[in-house]
C-alpha cells in the first residue's frame, strides 16, 4: 500500500460544535483538504439536536458554551447505544490536568488545545475517521456473514 492510499479516508460528516463563530470557521477552513461534510453547531443542545437528525462520523466539541457545556455533551453522547461510537475531539483553551480527567470521564476520545496545530488537527481527525470507517467497515461485514451463515443454516436445516 503506497503512502498516498493510506493517507486516504472516506467522504465523512464532520460536526464542529463551537458557540465562538470565528472559532469555528478556523476549525473548518483547516478542516477543507478532507473530502465530505462539514457542519457546525453552536452550542451544545443544537449539537445533541444535530446529531439526533444525523450522526456524523467525529465531532469537534468545544468545552465553555452556552446553554450546555461540552463535558455534558459529550457524557450524553457517550452514554447513548447509538451514538456512543462516534469520535470525540474535545478542542479547548482549558489544559488544566482536571479539565483533561473530566473530558476523559465523559468519553472523550482525544483532546486538542487551543491556539489550534492545523497539522495536528487534520492528523488525528485523519486517524480517527479511519477508525470509524474501519469499524463500520467490519460491523458490515461481520452483518453480512451472520446473514449468509443464518441462510446456510436455513437451508440445510429444511
Amino acid at each position: 500500500m503506497d503512502k498516498k492510499s493510506q493517507e486516504a479516508v472516506p467522504a465523512s460528516d464532520i460536526l464542529i460544535v463551537d458557540d465562538n463563530a470565528q472559532n469555528a470557521e478556523l476549525l473548518e477552513a483547516y478542516l477543507e483538504p478532507l473530502e465530505g461534510t462539514v457542519r457546525i453547531a453552536s452550542d451544545g443542545q443544537e449539537a445533541l439536536d444535530q446529531v439526533e437528525k444525523k450522526h456524523p462520523d467525529i465531532i469537534l466539541l468545544d468545552i465553555m458554551m452556552p446553554r450546555m457545556s461540552g463535558f455534558e455533551v459529550c457524557r450524553r453522547l457517550k452514554s447513548q447505544p447509538e451514538t456512543r461510537d462516534i469520535p470525540i475531539v474535545i478542542v479547548t483553551a482549558l489544559n488544566e490536568l482536571a479539565d483533561v480527567e473530566r473530558g476523559v470521564d465523559s468519553g472523550a476520545d482525544d483532546f486538542l488545545s487551543k491556539p489550534i496545530n492545523k497539522l495536528e488537527l487534520l492528523t488525528r481527525v485523519k486517524s480517527l475517521l479511519r477508525v470509524r470507517h474501519l469499524k463500520s467497515e467490519l460491523e458490515r461485514t461481520l452483518s453480512y456473514l451472520a446473514e449468509i451463515e443464518g441462510e446456510e443454516k436455513r437451508y440445510i436445516d429444511s
